[in-house]
């Protein structure tokens, strides 16, 4: 028996997927009400990593975008701003020259989205990143790794890429959508946080399936197990097709629930997302805006 087998029992790792369902359904159908009000869609505008992760991307497009989020308060007094920008390592540059607010500069790092390359060009790639400016660090674990259970493997990667990262946060995504099952999602939630993993993340956003709510209940219950085991509070990100404010409340009132309101901040609890800013714009002032 491998030291990751002793890890994975001490959590309760063995789950039963048409049981999440039905647990998301009891806090969901309990809920949900209590949170659907513009006090919650601030908040959760305040959570936003707005992100931009396109091939096509320029400078004068993430330019503009940074802007965008420097003029946010002159134009939105009565609201809080984003939490972060996120982007690629090559534009964390351009964000650095440009942004004038106090907020994160977070970067894809490691080979996102695939993580299908050497761990030295990670750890360069991170280093890199941190030093043109990244406040935060977003890494894909080495999913094929993890189906064949090298679990050894994936571990010193994410070990090595927190010592890289040192005082600079790293985000753990763990590609749920290609996990398949809750134990999986369960299993990897606890191997990146044993890697040192400062917050564990759903999904790049780069294939079909992305943060599902069953990803969020099983990533929270993995966040809580460990705190109450290592008195360590890991933070959450859902990321990939949260689009609409009530897509955001649910992930809230499930975050809510399970970690409580010690989590619900943008140093706790972030969402990545490009187009839910607008439309949490819209919801809180009772009309469309197209402001990012």
């Amino acid at each position: 028996m491998s030291k990751f087998d002793d890890l994975f029992k001490q959590y309760n790792c063995e789950l039963s997927d048409e049981t999440v369902k039905q647990n998301i359904s009891g806090i969901l159908d309990k809920h949900y009400a209590d949170n659907d009000n513009v006090s919650v869609y601030k908040q959760c505008l305040n959570q936003i990593d707005l992100t931009s992760l396109n091939g096509t991307d320029t400078h004068a497009e993430i330019i503009a975008m940074v802007e965008k989020v420097n003029r946010f308060k002159t134009v939105f007094p009565h609201l809080p701003n984003v939490g972060a920008i996120c982007v690629y390592p090559a534009l964390v540059p351009v964000v650095k020259k440009h942004l004038t607010e106090n907020i994160g500069i977070a970067a894809v790092s490691a080979g996102f989205p695939a993580s299908q390359t050497f761990i030295e060009i990670k750890v360069a790639e991170t280093a890199m990143a941190i030093m043109e400016g990244a406040t935060e660090i977003d890494v894909v674990i080495s999913i094929g790794k993890f189906l064949e259970e090298n679990y050894e493997e994936v571990y010193e990667e994410l070990s090595e890429l927190k010592a890289t990262c040192r005082e600079t946060h790293l985000k753990v995504i763990l590609e749920t959508g290609a996990l398949k099952s809750a134990t999986n999602i369960k299993k990897a939630s606890i191997l990146a946080m044993a890697s040192g993993a400062d917050f564990i993340k759903t999904s790049t956003g780069k294939i079909p399936v992305a943060a599902t709510l069953e990803a969020t209940y099983v990533m929270c219950q993995a966040i809580k197990e460990w705190y109450e085991k290592t008195g360590v509070k890991v933070s959450y990100k859902p990321a990939g097709g949260i689009v609409t404010t009530e897509d955001a409340v649910k992930h809230y009132t499930i975050v809510k629930e399970i970690l409580g309101t010690e989590w619900l901040n943008n140093t706790r609890f972030r969402f990545g997302a490009s187009r839910l800013a607008n439309n949490l714009l819209s919801s809180i002032e009772g009309k469309e805006v197209k402001y990012f």
